[in-house]
């Protein structure tokens, strides 16, 4: 998700510091610290605008929710919604999801969200999509044993990708929607894309897959 650069958007982040967290790494280990309680933790890589983290996290208090997102004019955006609903269950991490080790200590996440990933179609590219090996290398270590991934996107190609990829890794195909939107799943929350692709009519793919125990 790309928007215009937004010329406030550096101010606003630094002046949000309860909300934007500036030196993850110095929470590594420590995240529940930081949220003040032992509640479990969900991240999402690749929070966009902010919808679906927010909805969770107002859903389901009794679970710390962090959103981790690149691109500062999207971040931002994410960090309107927080800071009208002032969740205590969110943080926001603007940071590069493939270094997630370098945040989260070994078995400190209990769930992984990823939604509407970018497809990065292109063969010569294939290392750049979040389901890709050594992403999945990164969640198994932050992760608790027999964490879960949970998985959307409208991208048919890279589906079948996810599945394959997590299949090759050793990782359980917990459970798969092939139209998620006229299956029986209840809880749905969606995003900001899944919302654009679905009243265009487009179907919707759901994978939850989970890392062996070892």
């Amino acid at each position: 998700m790309r928007l215009r650069n937004k010329p406030g958007a550096p101010a606003k982040i630094a002046n949000y510091p309860q909300y934007v967290v500036d030196t993850p790494e110095k929470w590594q280990g420590r995240w529940k610290e930081r949220f003040g309680n032992n509640n479990p933790i969900h991240i999402e890589v690749g929070t966009g605008k902010g919808r679906f983290v927010t909805e969770m996290a107002k859903l389901h208090p009794e679970i710390n929710y962090i959103g981790i997102e690149l691109q500062m004019s999207v971040v931002v955006v994410a960090l309107d919604k927080l800071i009208a609903e002032d969740l205590p269950n969110l943080q926001l991490l603007h940071v590069n999801g493939g270094a997630l080790t370098q945040y989260f200590a070994k078995g400190e996440v209990s769930q992984v969200y990823l939604n509407f990933s970018d497809p990065w179609p292109k063969t010569k590219h294939e290392k750049r999509r979040l389901m890709y090996h050594d992403f999945l290398v990164g969640y198994e270590e932050i992760l608790i044993p027999q964490g879960e991934i949970h998985f959307k996107t409208d991208n048919q190609g890279l589906f079948e990708y996810s599945l394959h990829s997590f299949s090759k890794y050793g990782m359980l195909i917990e459970k798969v929607w092939l139209n998620l939107h006229e299956s029986d799943f209840e809880g749905n929350v969606m995003t900001e894309y899944e919302e654009k692709f679905s009243n265009r009519g487009q179907r919707i793919y759901r994978v939850v897959a989970s890392f062996p125990k070892k």
